[in-house]
């Protein structure tokens, strides 16, 4: 897309929202902004309706700000916390059926390709362990098979928090939730080794206690996925008000997981590692769309 639609006539510029006028003017269209940068520009994202402390709130600004071209993006999101911060993005998102958010940006990204076959538009899949990792698996798990050229990422704060705090396939065994009071019986899904042995060119598992590692697995894994094929972030968000920690705990706990099963993970495939070599010494923007 063009950055020259996002700019503001004159004549409108005492009726257009301040925050809007802030955007245009300094937003990270067309410039190449990551998370380094945060706190130098208007952000697609500032506020949100979440709990205090909540870390998912925390990995969504991350990951918005890591796409490597945000005008190009569509973000497709599903039922979960991370659905009430949709409405705050300013950026192109479509809210999908709970767990059908990857059968919807594969629709999404094959239409994208047809209507513009000479550009780029990165599609991301931003949603819940719920809508990942139970509800949503058969959907998540064909899209890669297919070989979907699209990025999932998973916000996995290990339980279904915008419900009551009921186990999920995600939580730790053992884990005593709200609606798990003895306990979850079976062992957390190993969503990123499925990812891997499902087709997936690119996997990362990433913590939110490490702002910049999730915003460079973010921006290889769309870069990959524009290329190669289907790529997967699971990002650990630990839920404060259902873990019942205090908010500013949250992420001390996420920092703890990094000593344990949440150290970083990080597979790239043959084809991808190659591709990346190139890539990365290149703009973000593919060489025939540079203006």
């Amino acid at each position: 897309m063009s950055t020259s639609i996002l700019k503001v006539n004159p004549f409108f510029d005492d009726v257009m929202p301040q925050e809007y006028l802030e955007l245009a003017e300094n937003g990270p269209f067309d410039a190449g902004k990551r998370v380094r940068d945060l706190g130098t520009f208007k952000e697609l994202i500032e506020e949100h309706p979440l709990c205090a402390g909540c870390n998912l709130a925390l990995a969504f600004r991350l990951v918005v700000a890591s796409v490597p071209v945000p005008e190009d993006t569509i973000f497709v999101g599903s039922t979960g916390c991370s659905s009430l911060a949709f409405s705050q993005l300013g950026l192109h998102n479509i809210h999908s059926l709970f767990g059908n958010q990857n059968a919807v940006a594969s629709g999404l990204k094959r239409a994208l390709q047809i209507r513009f076959p000479d550009r780029t538009k990165d599609v991301i899949v931003m949603a819940g362990d719920g809508a990942t990792a139970d509800i949503g698996l058969d959907i998540t798990l064909h899209s890669w098979f297919r070989g979907e050229k699209i990025t999932t990422v998973m916000f996995d704060n290990e339980l279904y928090a915008n419900t009551g705090g009921q186990e999920s396939g995600m939580s730790q065994v053992g884990s005593v939730l709200n609606m798990a009071p003895t306990g979850k019986k079976f062992r957390k899904i190993d969503l990123p080794e499925l990812a891997r042995v499902s087709g997936c060119a690119y996997v990362a598992k990433v913590s939110v206690a490490r702002p910049q590692v999730v915003g460079r697995s973010l921006r290889k894994a769309v870069l990959v996925a524009r290329a190669i094929g289907p790529t997967y972030v699971q990002v650990h968000t630990p839920c404060p008000t259902n873990l019942k920690m205090k908010p500013c705990d949250g992420i001390q706990e996420a920092e703890e997981r990094l000593k344990t099963d949440y150290a970083f993970l990080e597979f790239i495939s043959p084809d991808a590692e190659k591709f990346l070599q190139t890539a990365e010494t290149r703009s973000s923007r593919p060489a025939e769309e540079k203006v």
